[in-house]
This record gives structure tokens, sequence and C-alpha cells, in this order.
């Protein structure tokens, strides 16, 4: 972790061969996919490589520290899953041959469709600047409240106030606008 932390890349490709069939077997009970649990080795040492300066060698080892970020995206990652209904898809496969309805894409989950080109302008600019920042390094850049607190050099109770706050005037809106699409269904069924 120390030659990682220096820059020696050589030194991931060491982590890597050491440690990914732990990370693999962690990742495989957890998730129950083995095309997700591949995948979630690769993102896992990739983010290592990237926060490999928040290690810290007086709070443990290396392997533990590892195999405690394995468990935690994992865990992450199948709730993630979960709540895209993968788990009960695979249900499906071995259930009824037909299914009601039409499988959506990615673009049916993009802001744009969720809020309208206008409404997701809106709703950004009634965020306040701090707002806006820890949502971005929040979900885009993938730091912790803590390490945004650092970044921004804020107290993390006020990085903390910032993110909630922002995420309750983000469903406020997701709730407004879900009442006017199904006012605007209802008024044209009549």
């Amino acid at each position: 972790m120390q030659c990682l932390q220096v820059g020696k890349q050589e030194a991931l490709s060491s982590l890597f061969n050491r440690y990914s069939r732990i990370v693999r077997n962690i990742s495989a009970r957890i998730l129950r996919n083995s095309a997700e649990a591949e995948d979630l080795v690769q993102d896992l040492f990739l983010f290592i490589q990237r926060k490999c300066a928040v290690f810290d060698s007086s709070k443990g080892s290396a392997r533990s520290w590892i195999i405690q970020m394995a468990y935690h995206r994992a865990f992450e990652r199948r709730r993630y899953l979960a709540t895209r209904q993968l788990y009960s898809q695979e249900g499906l496969q071995n259930g009824p041959t037909e299914v009601v309805g039409s499988p959506t894409t990615e673009a049916d989950y993009s802001p744009e469709t969720i809020f309208g080109r206008n409404g997701l302008n809106k709703v950004v600019e009634a965020l306040s600047p701090d707002q806006r920042e820890t949502l971005r390094l929040h979900f885009f850049e993938g730091y912790t409240l803590l390490e945004i607190s650092e970044i921004l050099g804020q107290p993390h109770g006020n990085v903390r106030h910032h993110y909630y706050r922002a995420i309750d005037k983000l469903r406020k809106h997701i709730f407004k606008s879900k009442v006017r699409v199904a006012e605007e269904v209802e008024s044209h069924g009549k």
C-alpha cells in the first residue's frame, strides 16, 4: 500500500495478485452472481488505486482494509441490484415465460427523463452552491461525506446538512412531478 501511495503502479498488480481471489469469493457469496462478482473485483481494485491515500497502516493491515472494502462494496452493490430488481428477475428466468410490460433502459432513469430538461435546471438552481457541490462530490466523484468535509474545508455536520437538505429538495420535486403527471393522465382520461 505504501508503494501504491507513492505512485508505484506495479504495486496495484501485486495487491491484485495477492487478494483478488478472496475479494472474488466474498463478492460471489454476497452477490450470488459470478458476473457481478467479477465486476466488483475490478471496480474494487480501481477504487483502491484512487483512494490508496486514505489507507492508514496504524489502523490495520492492508489485507484487513481490502477485505473490509470488499464486504462494504459488495453489500452496497447488492442493495443497488435489489432496488433494480435483479434478484427477482433471476427468479423469473425459471418461472413463467411471458412477462407483462416492456424492459426499461438506462435512459429511462436519466435525470432528464425524470425531471424533464427544464425541470432539472430548476431543481439544480434551487440548490445552494454548497448543496450542489456536496451532491456532485458524493454521487459523481464517489467521496464520503467525511471526505467531502475535508475537501470543502467545512465541518462534517455542515456537509451532512447540505447533503440531506439537497436530497429533501430533490424528493419534493420528484413527488410534485409525479402528482402533476398523475393529474395530467387523469384529466386526459375524462
